[in-house]
Protein backbone atom coordinates (compact mmCIF):
# COMPACT_ATOMS: atom_id res chain seq x y z
CA UNK A 1 0.00 0.00 0.00
CA UNK A 2 1.06 3.62 -0.54
CA UNK A 3 1.39 5.85 2.51
CA UNK A 4 -1.96 7.56 1.91
CA UNK A 5 -3.78 4.31 1.19
CA UNK A 6 -2.21 2.71 4.25
CA UNK A 7 -3.28 5.62 6.46
CA UNK A 8 -6.83 5.43 5.11
CA UNK A 9 -6.89 1.69 5.77
CA UNK A 10 -5.83 2.22 9.38
CA UNK A 11 -8.32 5.04 9.85
CA UNK A 12 -11.16 2.91 8.48
CA UNK A 13 -10.14 0.25 10.96
CA UNK A 14 -11.12 2.46 13.90
CA UNK A 15 -14.92 2.60 13.67
CA UNK A 16 -15.26 -0.81 12.03
CA UNK A 17 -12.88 -2.32 14.58
CA UNK A 18 -14.92 -0.77 17.38
CA UNK A 19 -18.21 -2.04 15.95
CA UNK A 20 -16.82 -5.55 15.47
CA UNK A 21 -15.42 -5.70 19.00
CA UNK A 22 -18.71 -4.38 20.36
CA UNK A 23 -20.85 -6.95 18.52
CA UNK A 24 -18.49 -9.77 19.54
CA UNK A 25 -18.67 -8.74 23.18
CA UNK A 26 -22.44 -8.29 23.36
CA UNK A 27 -23.41 -11.97 23.89
CA UNK A 28 -21.07 -12.41 26.85
CA UNK A 29 -21.64 -9.18 28.77
CA UNK A 30 -21.70 -9.73 32.52
CA UNK A 31 -21.90 -13.49 32.11
CA UNK A 32 -24.99 -13.64 29.88
CA UNK A 33 -23.43 -16.77 28.39
CA UNK A 34 -20.25 -18.78 28.89
CA UNK A 35 -17.20 -17.54 27.02
CA UNK A 36 -16.34 -19.29 23.75
CA UNK A 37 -12.70 -19.94 22.74
CA UNK A 38 -13.21 -17.42 19.93
CA UNK A 39 -16.15 -15.05 20.43
CA UNK A 40 -19.00 -15.11 17.96
CA UNK A 41 -21.64 -12.56 16.97
CA UNK A 42 -24.52 -14.41 18.54
CA UNK A 43 -26.61 -11.46 19.66
CA UNK A 44 -28.54 -11.61 22.90
CA UNK A 45 -26.70 -10.12 25.83
CA UNK A 46 -28.33 -7.67 28.21
CA UNK A 47 -30.38 -6.00 25.49
CA UNK A 48 -31.60 -8.92 23.41
CA UNK A 49 -29.51 -7.73 20.46
CA UNK A 50 -29.63 -9.31 17.01
CA UNK A 51 -26.52 -11.19 15.83
CA UNK A 52 -23.94 -8.64 14.69
CA UNK A 53 -25.80 -5.69 16.20
CA UNK A 54 -23.65 -3.15 17.99
CA UNK A 55 -24.67 -1.72 21.34
CA UNK A 56 -24.60 1.69 22.99
CA UNK A 57 -20.79 1.76 22.75
CA UNK A 58 -20.81 2.17 18.97
CA UNK A 59 -24.15 3.97 18.74
CA UNK A 60 -22.81 6.80 20.91
CA UNK A 61 -19.53 6.85 18.98
CA UNK A 62 -21.56 7.37 15.81
CA UNK A 63 -23.24 10.42 17.35
CA UNK A 64 -19.73 11.88 17.61
CA UNK A 65 -18.74 10.63 14.16
CA UNK A 66 -21.71 12.28 12.45
CA UNK A 67 -20.55 15.64 13.82
CA UNK A 68 -16.87 14.97 13.13
CA UNK A 69 -17.74 14.18 9.50
CA UNK A 70 -18.90 17.78 8.98
CA UNK A 71 -15.43 19.13 9.73
CA UNK A 72 -16.51 20.98 12.88
CA UNK A 73 -14.05 21.39 15.75
CA UNK A 74 -15.39 18.83 18.23
CA UNK A 75 -14.47 21.01 21.21
CA UNK A 76 -16.46 23.98 19.89
CA UNK A 77 -19.79 24.75 21.61
CA UNK A 78 -21.81 24.15 18.44
CA UNK A 79 -20.21 20.74 17.93
CA UNK A 80 -20.77 19.75 21.55
CA UNK A 81 -24.41 20.79 21.22
CA UNK A 82 -24.75 18.64 18.10
CA UNK A 83 -23.13 15.66 19.82
CA UNK A 84 -25.30 16.09 22.91
CA UNK A 85 -28.39 16.36 20.72
CA UNK A 86 -27.32 13.16 19.00
CA UNK A 87 -27.04 11.42 22.35
CA UNK A 88 -30.54 12.61 23.25
CA UNK A 89 -31.94 11.49 19.90
CA UNK A 90 -30.36 8.06 20.32
CA UNK A 91 -31.71 7.79 23.87
CA UNK A 92 -35.21 8.73 22.68
CA UNK A 93 -35.12 5.72 20.35
CA UNK A 94 -35.36 3.52 23.47
CA UNK A 95 -32.12 1.58 22.92
CA UNK A 96 -32.12 -1.94 24.37
CA UNK A 97 -29.19 -1.29 26.71
CA UNK A 98 -27.81 1.95 28.17
CA UNK A 99 -25.06 2.36 30.74
CA UNK A 100 -26.31 3.20 34.22
CA UNK A 101 -24.40 6.48 34.50
CA UNK A 102 -25.22 7.62 30.98
CA UNK A 103 -28.90 6.84 31.49
CA UNK A 104 -28.95 8.81 34.74
CA UNK A 105 -27.40 11.84 33.06
CA UNK A 106 -29.69 11.74 30.03
CA UNK A 107 -32.82 11.37 32.16
CA UNK A 108 -31.79 14.28 34.39
CA UNK A 109 -30.75 16.44 31.44
CA UNK A 110 -34.20 16.16 29.87
CA UNK A 111 -35.62 18.31 32.66
CA UNK A 112 -32.92 20.99 32.58
CA UNK A 113 -32.76 24.30 30.75
CA UNK A 114 -30.09 25.43 28.33
CA UNK A 115 -28.50 24.14 25.16
CA UNK A 116 -28.09 20.36 24.71
CA UNK A 117 -24.46 20.43 25.87
CA UNK A 118 -25.32 22.64 28.82
CA UNK A 119 -28.14 20.31 29.85
CA UNK A 120 -25.97 17.20 29.72
CA UNK A 121 -22.94 18.84 31.30
CA UNK A 122 -24.90 20.22 34.22
CA UNK A 123 -26.59 16.86 34.78
CA UNK A 124 -23.22 15.10 34.68
CA UNK A 125 -21.72 17.52 37.20
CA UNK A 126 -24.73 17.19 39.48
CA UNK A 127 -24.40 13.41 39.46
CA UNK A 128 -20.72 13.69 40.32
CA UNK A 129 -21.39 16.13 43.15
CA UNK A 130 -24.13 13.87 44.49
CA UNK A 131 -22.33 10.53 44.27
CA UNK A 132 -18.63 11.10 43.66
CA UNK A 133 -18.78 7.98 41.49
CA UNK A 134 -18.83 8.99 37.84
CA UNK A 135 -15.67 7.35 36.49
CA UNK A 136 -17.44 4.65 34.51
CA UNK A 137 -16.15 3.54 31.11
CA UNK A 138 -19.08 5.05 29.21
CA UNK A 139 -17.15 7.95 27.70
CA UNK A 140 -14.02 5.91 26.98
CA UNK A 141 -16.03 3.40 24.96
CA UNK A 142 -17.06 6.07 22.43
CA UNK A 143 -13.92 8.22 22.23
CA UNK A 144 -11.79 6.65 19.48
CA UNK A 145 -13.38 8.60 16.62
CA UNK A 146 -12.20 11.84 18.25
CA UNK A 147 -8.73 10.96 16.94
CA UNK A 148 -9.69 11.12 13.26
CA UNK A 149 -10.73 14.66 12.24
CA UNK A 150 -8.56 16.38 9.67
CA UNK A 151 -5.86 13.73 9.26
CA UNK A 152 -6.15 13.94 5.45
CA UNK A 153 -6.94 16.69 3.00
CA UNK A 154 -5.37 20.09 2.31
CA UNK A 155 -5.55 21.29 5.91
CA UNK A 156 -2.80 20.38 8.33
CA UNK A 157 -3.61 17.34 10.46
CA UNK A 158 -5.35 18.08 13.72
CA UNK A 159 -2.66 18.19 16.40
CA UNK A 160 -2.62 16.15 19.57
CA UNK A 161 -3.53 19.18 21.69
CA UNK A 162 -6.77 19.58 19.73
CA UNK A 163 -7.50 15.86 20.09
CA UNK A 164 -6.97 16.08 23.85
CA UNK A 165 -9.25 19.11 24.14
CA UNK A 166 -11.99 17.41 22.13
CA UNK A 167 -11.69 14.12 24.01
CA UNK A 168 -12.03 15.88 27.34
CA UNK A 169 -14.91 18.08 26.24
CA UNK A 170 -16.90 15.19 24.79
CA UNK A 171 -16.23 13.02 27.84
CA UNK A 172 -17.45 15.79 30.15
CA UNK A 173 -20.88 15.75 28.50
CA UNK A 174 -21.78 12.67 30.54
CA UNK A 175 -18.82 11.83 32.79
CA UNK A 176 -17.67 14.61 35.12
CA UNK A 177 -14.94 12.66 36.88
CA UNK A 178 -11.56 13.89 35.56
CA UNK A 179 -10.32 10.29 35.41
CA UNK A 180 -12.80 9.62 32.62
CA UNK A 181 -11.51 12.61 30.66
CA UNK A 182 -7.91 11.52 31.30
CA UNK A 183 -8.61 8.06 29.90
CA UNK A 184 -10.35 9.50 26.83
CA UNK A 185 -7.41 11.82 26.16
CA UNK A 186 -4.90 8.98 26.50
CA UNK A 187 -6.87 6.62 24.26
CA UNK A 188 -7.74 9.17 21.59
CA UNK A 189 -4.10 10.23 21.23
CA UNK A 190 -3.05 6.57 21.08
CA UNK A 191 -5.55 5.94 18.27
CA UNK A 192 -4.33 9.00 16.39
CA UNK A 193 -0.71 7.88 16.65
CA UNK A 194 -1.63 4.40 15.49
CA UNK A 195 -3.49 5.73 12.45
CA UNK A 196 -0.56 7.96 11.56
CA UNK A 197 1.78 4.98 11.79
CA UNK A 198 3.72 6.43 14.72
CA UNK A 199 4.00 3.02 16.41
CA UNK A 200 3.54 -0.55 15.28
CA UNK A 201 1.55 -3.21 17.10
CA UNK A 202 4.72 -4.39 18.81
CA UNK A 203 5.45 -0.90 20.19
CA UNK A 204 2.41 -0.17 22.33
CA UNK A 205 4.28 2.02 24.83
CA UNK A 206 4.99 4.42 21.98
CA UNK A 207 1.27 5.07 21.59
CA UNK A 208 0.65 6.30 25.11
CA UNK A 209 1.81 9.69 26.34
CA UNK A 210 0.94 10.57 29.91
CA UNK A 211 1.87 14.20 29.31
CA UNK A 212 -1.68 14.61 27.99
CA UNK A 213 -3.02 14.30 31.55
CA UNK A 214 -2.49 16.91 34.28
CA UNK A 215 0.78 16.73 36.17
CA UNK A 216 -0.95 15.89 39.44
CA UNK A 217 -2.24 12.58 38.02
CA UNK A 218 0.53 11.82 35.54
CA UNK A 219 2.56 9.52 37.77
CA UNK A 220 -0.51 7.46 38.65
CA UNK A 221 -1.35 6.97 35.00
CA UNK A 222 2.21 5.99 34.16
CA UNK A 223 2.04 3.31 36.84
CA UNK A 224 -1.33 2.07 35.62
CA UNK A 225 -0.11 1.74 32.05
CA UNK A 226 3.05 -0.05 33.13
CA UNK A 227 0.93 -2.44 35.17
CA UNK A 228 -1.33 -3.13 32.20
CA UNK A 229 1.59 -3.78 29.87
CA UNK A 230 3.11 -6.20 32.38
CA UNK A 231 -0.11 -8.05 33.29
CA UNK A 232 -0.62 -11.61 32.10
CA UNK A 233 -4.28 -11.40 31.06
CA UNK A 234 -7.01 -8.76 30.73
CA UNK A 235 -9.02 -10.59 33.39
CA UNK A 236 -6.42 -9.35 35.87
CA UNK A 237 -8.50 -6.14 35.76
CA UNK A 238 -11.95 -7.53 36.58
CA UNK A 239 -13.77 -4.35 37.60
CA UNK A 240 -13.70 -3.12 34.04
CA UNK A 241 -16.83 -1.01 34.26
CA UNK A 242 -14.47 1.49 35.95
CA UNK A 243 -12.70 3.61 33.37
CA UNK A 244 -9.20 3.00 34.75
CA UNK A 245 -9.44 -0.78 34.80
CA UNK A 246 -11.29 -0.80 31.47
CA UNK A 247 -8.36 1.01 29.88
CA UNK A 248 -5.89 -1.32 31.59
CA UNK A 249 -7.76 -4.41 30.37
CA UNK A 250 -7.68 -3.07 26.81
CA UNK A 251 -3.97 -2.27 26.96
CA UNK A 252 -3.30 -5.75 28.33
CA UNK A 253 -5.36 -7.38 25.55
CA UNK A 254 -3.34 -5.55 22.92
CA UNK A 255 -0.05 -6.27 24.66
CA UNK A 256 -0.75 -10.00 25.02
CA UNK A 257 -2.11 -10.60 21.52
CA UNK A 258 0.50 -12.53 19.50
CA UNK A 259 1.98 -10.55 16.61
CA UNK A 260 0.48 -12.67 13.84
CA UNK A 261 0.19 -11.63 10.20
CA UNK A 262 -3.05 -10.81 8.42
CA UNK A 263 -6.10 -10.73 10.65
CA UNK A 264 -4.43 -12.73 13.42
CA UNK A 265 -3.48 -9.81 15.66
CA UNK A 266 -6.93 -8.23 15.51
CA UNK A 267 -8.68 -11.54 16.18
CA UNK A 268 -6.42 -12.32 19.13
CA UNK A 269 -6.72 -8.84 20.64
CA UNK A 270 -10.53 -8.71 20.61
CA UNK A 271 -10.73 -12.33 21.77
CA UNK A 272 -8.57 -11.49 24.78
CA UNK A 273 -10.71 -8.42 25.41
CA UNK A 274 -13.90 -10.48 25.48
CA UNK A 275 -12.17 -13.01 27.71
CA UNK A 276 -11.60 -10.23 30.25
CA UNK A 277 -15.21 -10.91 31.21
CA UNK A 278 -17.66 -8.54 32.87
CA UNK A 279 -18.28 -5.53 30.56
CA UNK A 280 -17.24 -7.49 27.50
CA UNK A 281 -18.82 -5.34 24.80
CA UNK A 282 -17.22 -2.13 26.04
CA UNK A 283 -13.77 -3.63 26.60
CA UNK A 284 -13.84 -5.32 23.19
CA UNK A 285 -15.15 -2.16 21.48
CA UNK A 286 -12.39 0.00 22.97
CA UNK A 287 -9.77 -2.64 22.14
CA UNK A 288 -11.13 -3.18 18.64
CA UNK A 289 -10.87 0.51 17.80
CA UNK A 290 -7.16 0.70 18.63
CA UNK A 291 -6.42 -2.74 17.16
CA UNK A 292 -8.13 -1.62 13.95
CA UNK A 293 -6.06 1.57 13.94
CA UNK A 294 -2.90 -0.50 14.25
CA UNK A 295 -3.55 -3.11 11.56
CA UNK A 296 -6.17 -1.47 9.35
CA UNK A 297 -9.64 -2.25 8.05
CA UNK A 298 -8.16 -4.79 5.62
CA UNK A 299 -6.96 -6.93 8.55
CA UNK A 300 -10.40 -7.18 10.17
CA UNK A 301 -12.02 -10.50 9.16
CA UNK A 302 -14.51 -9.87 6.37
CA UNK A 303 -17.13 -12.15 7.89
CA UNK A 304 -17.11 -10.01 11.02
CA UNK A 305 -17.04 -6.62 9.29
CA UNK A 306 -19.85 -7.57 6.90
CA UNK A 307 -22.06 -8.74 9.78
CA UNK A 308 -22.07 -5.62 11.96
CA UNK A 309 -25.04 -3.26 11.98
CA UNK A 310 -26.96 -1.05 14.35
CA UNK A 311 -28.47 2.29 15.24
CA UNK A 312 -29.29 4.37 13.29
CA UNK A 313 -29.71 1.70 10.61
CA UNK A 314 -26.08 1.63 9.46
CA UNK A 315 -23.58 -1.01 8.40
CA UNK A 316 -19.80 -1.14 7.99
CA UNK A 317 -19.87 0.67 4.63
CA UNK A 318 -21.54 3.62 6.32
CA UNK A 319 -18.83 3.67 8.97
CA UNK A 320 -16.26 3.76 6.17
CA UNK A 321 -17.95 6.81 4.62
CA UNK A 322 -18.14 8.59 7.95
CA UNK A 323 -14.44 7.93 8.43
CA UNK A 324 -13.48 9.29 5.01
CA UNK A 325 -15.50 12.46 5.56
CA UNK A 326 -14.01 12.91 9.03
CA UNK A 327 -10.47 12.50 7.75
CA UNK A 328 -11.05 15.16 5.12
CA UNK A 329 -12.38 17.70 7.58
CA UNK A 330 -15.86 17.57 6.09
CA UNK A 331 -14.67 18.48 2.59
CA UNK A 332 -16.52 15.50 1.14
CA UNK A 333 -19.80 16.42 2.82
CA UNK A 334 -21.57 15.28 5.93
CA UNK A 335 -21.97 11.75 7.17
CA UNK A 336 -24.30 9.26 5.51
CA UNK A 337 -27.92 10.30 5.39
CA UNK A 338 -29.19 6.87 4.36
CA UNK A 339 -27.96 3.40 5.30
CA UNK A 340 -25.80 1.57 2.80
CA UNK A 341 -27.50 -1.16 0.81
Amino acid sequence: MSLEVDLLDRARGVLVGQAVGDALGVPYEFGCRALDPVPAMLGGGLGGFAPGQWSDDTAMALCIAEVAATGTDLAAPAALDAIALGFELWFSSEPPDVGVQTRSVLVDAAGRAGSPAQRLGSAARALHERTGRTAGNGSLMRTAVVALPGLCGPAAPTGEAAVVAAARAVSDLTHADPLAADACALWSVAVRRAVLGAAAAHDLPGLFDCSVVPQARRGQWEGRLQGALAAQHPSDFPDNGYVVTALQACVCALARAPRREGSGFFVDAVTLAVHAGHDTDSVAAITGALAGALVGRSAIPLEWASAVHGWPGLRAADLDRLTVNTLGGGLLGSGPQQPAT
